[in-house]
């Protein structure tokens, strides 16, 4: 079983930055894909941002040039560095990862989400 803890969320004033970060732990042998999705009230989960194993990425393009995903193979982490934030911006945050097990198992695991607030 593989968990995901988030964390870094928070209330910002827009223009301000926070920076999201998710662990991994469990038994795991390796991380393939990691992600950060978000859903606002009243809306459907969206994706943000996404990163590969070699370092590919991909972005909304409501967020790109204003956030940027990276992580951490040696921590099992992802994170998600947000500036020039908007109030549109404002909705709870989960990561997701995909990858094996050490008994060689495919996973998908989800974070709680953390909630980030851009507002003045």
């Amino acid at each position: 079983q593989v968990q995901l803890v988030e964390s870094g969320g928070g209330l910002v004033q827009p223009g301000g930055s926070l920076r999201l970060s998710c662990a991994a732990s469990g038994s795991i042998f390796s991380i393939n894909d990691m992600g950060w999705y978000r859903q606002a009230p009243g809306k459907e989960r969206e994706l943000v941002a996404a990163i590969t194993r070699g370092g590919g990425t991909n972005y909304a393009e409501s967020v790109k040039g204003r956030f940027t995903i990276s992580r951490d193979d040696a921590k099992n982490t992802v994170y998600l560095q947000m500036d020039s934030l908007k109030p549109e911006d404002t909705a709870v945050y989960y990561c997701n990862a995909v990858g094996r097990t050490a008994n060689w198992a495919r996973f998908g695991s989800w974070g709680q989400g953390t909630q980030v607030t851009v507002s003045s």
